[in-house]
């Protein structure tokens, strides 16, 4: 039970620098009216859209409480950590997105006074959410276990906590990103491609909708994807210790020196502990971010990889004494390592495919001077190789995680994947607050030094941004794999040796040559394209919205064009909003429904191979579009710095096409697909006492 508070405090500790920086930020000059007006705008919209989301939501998560507390399996205490989960996950998005719009104005003011200024005043901003988020889950886990863990179903009620969280995660991504999305290539095709005026020209009307969902999308949706990642690598490693380590004395062996019964203790608090120094670990990386005046790409990377890489080095030393003092065997600190250590590097695989630093994105680029199709080639075939790093260090991190603590192991390897996240999603966070920055330096009329540091701290943002979704990638396949590690156990598909800590022979049922598993693996692999599909044909249809929104604007409203006349950017983005929260509801509620019905007709073996499938194509196409539209945008960035020509070049407008194919690629399907492995397999594992004992209706 003492364990328990060392987990609080952490999170405690974690609380009170959000504070400081929260204050810090707040404290900081607003600026001139322009940018205060602009920054109002931003926040009204931003806010206006977050309040109608949450309440169309809010209609789901009871409709699904209610339902779980009327199954006689599952009952009333699933359903309360359930709705706690939703209401953490609806926290930890509002809080992070609400400062990052608190943030965005107050970076302009600070890149006047000097690039390090304006650095340390927008990444503080984005470390609100990434601390946030390990602040709420590691205190959410930690309240749930002094309220219940002597209930019989413990086991069965964590995974409704996470379920709660991730159902909110997939809400605030799909419709945060058609809305920021939509918004944003509505606005980029209608102004830069056909009307040849510069981004973030205040005389197009989508600009402030642009602005508006980068931070819906990419603050919000990311604050509540990682939370649930966070929250879910801890109960998957939980789940296993419980139904795979309790009735195995091999457990001995993982600790040895301790009676089984405090092997599984230290077995279940091991995850914890590694999260609460985890969070130490970022505080002092977040800390060590600053940089000189030079506005230098190189500077500024290296001064967020000081911050990653120190919190990466500091959580490898808190794991192993973590380990030590729990008499731990030191095959568990390399199985949390090999996470560790792959989740970094696969951070640098997508900077290398992603940043304009590196040949990939550089032969976007001049693959532009030939036309816009070129840049569609290139760039996708980018993506497509950029898939083969990721895969190999995955597929190497469950080797090793395996070698040295069998399934307890991997699922470790995801705790040590996610131990940084705090400082991690910082730097994602970053990124957004600086994009907005930068419209607002042209929306303002600033002068061109300004725009020129604000301009670097922007592109650099699109590279951790691109570099946070791909640790969120790496992240959310080590989580669905323990998970669906945990389902198997829970649901009595496999089952551990008692003596050797491996899996005992695998039941007829579930051979791959197996009719159910054959036809749930298909039925899984089919769902990521269909899911992509509908997400990106809802972008589509937002953007043709704005696009002739826009249009309409510049035909009625008389000196509009000349400058003479303010557009109605509410307009743009209350149909950005109402549009995307219509066609958020079908992903969604398919992702929800389809491992349900797979389970309830096809039956646990079916559902297993179900989960797989997806995780296979799901993994592979995330990587794909989140690296194409990462690599298109910066490749584009590439030619604004003055190469191939320059803005307005032919190469720059194919640049723009190229960037336009990748907005809903990078920041819309291949960031939601992260959701749905993991709801699709967190439900899965929550079915689990209702599928044990029923083969299907099939």
């Amino acid at each position: 039970m003492d364990l328990v508070w060392i987990c609080i405090i952490a999170g405690l500790v974690a609380a009170g620098v959000v504070a400081f920086f929260v204050r810090y930020v707040l404290r900081q000059d607003q600026g001139s009216d322009r940018i205060k007006e602009i920054s109002a705008a931003i926040k009204e919209g931003g806010l206006a859209f977050i309040h109608r989301e949450y309440r169309t939501l809010a209609i789901v998560v009871v409709i699904i409480a209610i339902t779980l507390a009327v199954i006689p399996s599952l009952g009333w205490r699933l359903s309360v950590a359930f709705v706690f989960g939703a209401l953490c996950s609806m926290g930890a998005g509002y809080a992070g997105m609400n400062m990052a719009l608190r943030t965005n104005g107050r970076t302009c003011a600070a890149a006047q006074k000097g690039l390090n200024q304006g650095l340390r005043v927008s990444f503080r901003g984005g470390a609100v959410m990434g601390l946030t988020v390990v602040s709420i889950g590691i205190i959410g886990l930690s309240v749930l276990y002094l309220v219940w863990h002597d209930a019989p179903n413990f086991l069965f009620i964590i995974p409704a906590y996470g379920t709660g969280a991730s159902l909110v995660a997939l809400f605030a991504r799909v419709g945060g990103g058609i809305f920021t999305k939509g918004a944003d290539a509505g606005s980029d095709l209608v102004g830069k491609v056909e009307a040849g005026i510069p981004e973030d020209d205040p005389r197009n009307a989508a600009v402030i909708a642009d602005n508006v969902g980068d931070n819906v999308g990419d603050v919000c949706g990311m604050g509540a994807d990682l939370l649930e990642s966070y929250v879910e690598t801890v109960i998957a490693t939980m789940t296993l210790t419980t139904v795979g380590v309790v009735i195995a004395p091999w457990v001995t062996k993982l600790f040895p020196g301790l009676s089984t019964e405090a092997a599984l203790q230290a077995a279940w608090w091991l995850p914890m502990l590694i999260m609460a120094g985890g969070i130490v670990a970022s505080i002092i990386g977040c800390f060590l971010v600053r940089v000189g005046e030079k506005v230098d790409m190189s500077a500024l990377l290296g001064a967020l990889r000081r911050g990653t890489l120190g919190a990466t080095i500091l959580t490898a030393v808190f794991g192993f004494l973590v380990i030590h003092f729990l008499h731990a065997s030191l095959g568990l600190f390399w199985a949390m390592l090999a996470g560790l250590v792959a989740g970094a590097l696969m951070g640098e695989s997508t900077n290398y495919f992603t940043s304009y630093a590196f040949k990939p994105t550089q032969e976007i680029s001049e693959a532009s001077t030939t036309g816009a199709g070129a840049t569609i080639i290139r760039g996708f075939a980018t993506g497509l190789m950029s898939t083969w790093a990721p895969i190999v260090l995955i597929a190497l991190a469950i080797a090793v995680a395996y070698r040295f603590g069998s399934f307890y192991g991997v699922a470790l390897a995801a705790v040590g994947m996610l131990s940084t996240l705090g400082v991690t999603l910082a730097t994602d966070a970053y990124g957004p607050i600086a994009d907005n920055a930068g419209g607002i330096t042209t929306q303002a009329g600033l002068p061109e030094e300004v725009r020129e540091k604000t301009d670097a701290l922007d592109s650099l943002g699109n590279t951790t941004a691109a570099t946070g979704k791909g640790f969120a990638i790496g992240a959310a396949a080590m989580n669905s794999l323990g998970l669906i590690l945990a389902f198997a156990m829970a649901a009595g598909i496999v089952t551990i040796s008692s003596t050797t800590g491996q899996l005992e022979p695998f039941p007829e049922a579930l051979s791959l040559l197996s009719v159910p598993v054959i036809v749930g693996i298909f039925i899984g692999a089919l769902m990521p394209p269909i899911f992509c599909a509908m997400t990106m044909k809802s972008v589509g249809v937002t953007t043709s919205a704005i696009i002739e929104e826009v249009r309409r604007q510049w035909r009625e409203i008389k000196g509009l064009m000349e400058g003479t006349a303010k557009p109605e950017y509410g307009k743009c983005v209350d149909i950005a909003t109402r549009i995307a929260l219509k066609q958020m509801l079908l992903p969604s509620i398919m992702t929800i429904v389809a491992p349900v019905i797979v389970g309830v007709v096809l039956g646990k073996y079916a559902l297993a191979g179900f989960l797989i499938g997806a995780l296979a194509t799901g993994f592979i196409l995330a990587i794909t579009l989140n690296n194409a539209g990462g690599a298109w945008d910066n490749a584009k960035k590439w030619i604004e710095s003055g190469k191939f020509g320059g803005k307005g070049s032919d190469a720059h407008k194919a640049s723009v096409v190229g960037d336009t194919a990748g907005d809903p690629m990078k920041d819309t399907a291949g960031p939601s697909l992260n959701i749905m492995l993991k709801l699709m397999s967190v439900i899965s594992l929550m079915l689990a006492p209702v599928l044990m004992h029923f083969g299907g209706l099939i």
